[in-house]
């Protein structure tokens, strides 16, 4: 049985296709990227499968259960934590009581249990050093750091992460790679939707390309990224792509400089 599961969900604002009829299914322990040009509807998708937005027809499901008509607080508790493009920390607030507020309203957790959540999750992330620090002073790694820290303490089966890496520089990103690898590592289910493609090729096990509001591309990432139709939408639009070779090839690269 899937962990999550899209059953022919198709939303739409207007004339504006969000999805079109779209079937996805991520397992337990999956690794799975996404691409796509600005305005496929990527981050449409993550709401779809937060509860932020609710489809116009078919059916979400998570863990054995329908979701559809859950609210995004729900499905938080239920198991489904995610990130946003532009992490919104709350700036007067440390970044301890940043994540502790995601133990306490996201995951439902009191006193020494969401204390001890909150710590671990800034451990994971590698930002315990800065958890008396003001989010509002943090730079765009630390926030970054900051935005998953977050997303862990609410205890998710499944991350859904967008764009996390958007701005960071390659040693920058690597450091990425290596808390989400982690993350992995411990079971959780991870959707990565990115534009720093090589970020993806160095994780992920799965790749697909969403345009238009439909998948056109599933498989490896070199089987989504040889795929035709895929690289004439990216060609002279995304130029990472022409450049996605995995981190860890990019690092051996300059030590042999």
């Amino acid at each position: 049985m899937p962990l999550l599961e899209l059953d022919h969900v198709t939303k739409r604002f207007g004339r504006v296709v969000i999805a079109e009829d779209l079937s996805f299914t991520v397992g337990a322990g999956d690794t799975v990227g996404i691409v796509g040009p600005n305005g496929a509807g990527k981050t449409s998708l993550f709401g779809l499968i937060s509860g932020d937005l609710s489809p116009g027809a078919g059916q979400v499901k998570f863990d054995g259960r329908t979701i559809t008509r859950l609210d995004s607080a729900a499905r938080c508790r239920l198991g489904i934590g995610r990130t946003y493009q532009v992490p919104r920390p709350f700036t007067d607030m440390t970044v301890f009581e940043n994540v502790l507020l995601a133990a306490q309203q996201g995951g439902g957790l009191r006193r020494k249990a969401s204390y001890a959540t909150a710590a671990n999750a800034l451990e994971r992330t590698g930002i315990a050093a800065d958890a008396n620090a003001a989010a509002g002073r943090l730079g765009l790694l630390a926030r970054k750091r900051l935005e998953i820290a977050r997303a862990l303490a609410t205890g998710p089966a499944l991350l859904l992460l967008d764009e996390v890496a958007g701005g960071l520089t390659d040693p920058e990103v690597t450091v990425l790679v290596e808390i989400v690898r982690g993350i992995n590592a411990e079971g959780i289910a991870v959707v990565w939707i990115e534009h720093v493609v090589r970020a993806l090729t160095s994780l992920v096990s799965r790749m697909t390309c969403l345009y238009g509001g439909e998948f056109i591309g599933d498989g490896t990432p070199a089987e989504v990224l040889a795929n035709p139709r895929v690289r004439e939408i990216y060609f002279g639009s995304d130029p990472d792509l022409s450049t996605a070779e995995p981190l860890q090839e990019l690092e051996k690269k300059k030590s042999n400089e």
